[in-house]
């Protein structure tokens, strides 16, 4: 199968990056959202990716003629109706993902492979949902794909093989280097060894032992890691640990509930969003941890 027409549903940090990626190694990306206000913040999301890319690759030609290649819809059977493979960036809830396949299921077309760069999610809460289960499979990928380029492949037990080779195939022509994954794995590699870290820290933050920069600082200074868990956060959002840590709260979780509101009335509801923003536990474009004095 010889992919061609992607579409990327959801347009938010990740989901832009994902389709400026594709655009950006020549495949024709259409950029699904629910309304005019999403899909303009996207724009604005693609205007510096553009630069972002330009300056990572050496080529703003490139860049540019990536950026001409997007296009937006806000209708989801306009915006799959050519598509070969549609990736899901929708938000981290499980009713929103499962409404969004049932819809997609019904309006894409026959030979559409569906995948979901859900961080926390397995392919088989949804499976049912999407009307083609061998055709569904996970992709994901870390933020800043354009240097992070890892694509983590993991299908449930329905999905067909042949399917999973061909998305296999499609990172790789992205520029991404593919991890199969045997079985399905919540937080598949990458988050199975980063979420429990980032937890770690913002127990240690909810409960008072120390502050965001000490635990960077402790954390960049005892493993020579180039910047703590804060710092990831920053780069991550505040939308996701806290979408995160209210599921956990249902669940029961200790201290996620804390972590929750903390992160809303201190950060989400301050406009503090982390790097896209300007501002979240460190200032940018010159955060803290990067000042040699930092470390001392």
């Amino acid at each position: 199968m010889n992919l061609q027409n992607v579409t990327v549903a959801g347009s938010g940090v990740l989901g832009s990056q994902i389709a400026f990626q594709s655009a950006f190694f020549g495949y024709a990306v259409t950029v699904y959202d629910i309304n005019d206000e999403a899909i303009n913040n996207a724009k604005e999301r693609f205007t510096k990716l553009k630069g972002v890319y330009g300056e990572y690759f050496n080529d703003m030609e490139k860049a540019e003629a990536a950026l001409n290649r997007l296009v937006y819809s806000t209708d989801l059977a306009e915006a799959v109706k050519d598509a070969d493979l549609v990736i899901e960036a929708v938000p981290e809830v499980t009713e929103i993902k499962t409404n969004f396949y049932k819809n997609l299921g019904e309006v894409a077309p026959e030979k559409t492979i569906f995948a979901s760069n859900s961080s926390t999610m397995l392919p088989s809460q949804f499976a049912e949902f999407t009307g083609r289960p061998e055709k569904f499979l996970n992709l994901h990928f870390a933020n800043e794909i354009w240097k992070n380029n890892t694509a983590e492949v993991m299908g449930h037990p329905g999905t067909d093989a042949k399917y999973a080779d061909i998305v296999e195939e499609f990172a790789r022509t992205i520029g991404m280097i593919p991890f199969r994954l045997h079985k399905e794995q919540p937080g598949y590699i990458l988050n199975s060894l980063l979420v429990p870290f980032l937890d770690a820290a913002m127990d240690l933050w909810v409960k008072d032992v120390a502050d965001p920069h000490t635990i960077d600082k402790n954390w960049m200074i005892s493993t020579g890691a180039p910047t703590g868990p804060f710092a990831i956060l920053d780069v991550v959002g505040m939308t996701t640990p806290y979408n995160l840590n209210l599921a956990k709260a249902e669940k029961g979780a200790p201290y996620a509930k804390a972590i929750a509101e903390k992160l809303k009335t201190e950060y989400i509801d301050q406009g503090k969003m982390g790097v896209s923003s300007g501002e979240g536990f460190y200032k940018y474009p010159n955060p803290a941890y990067a000042d040699p004095d930092f470390l001392k």
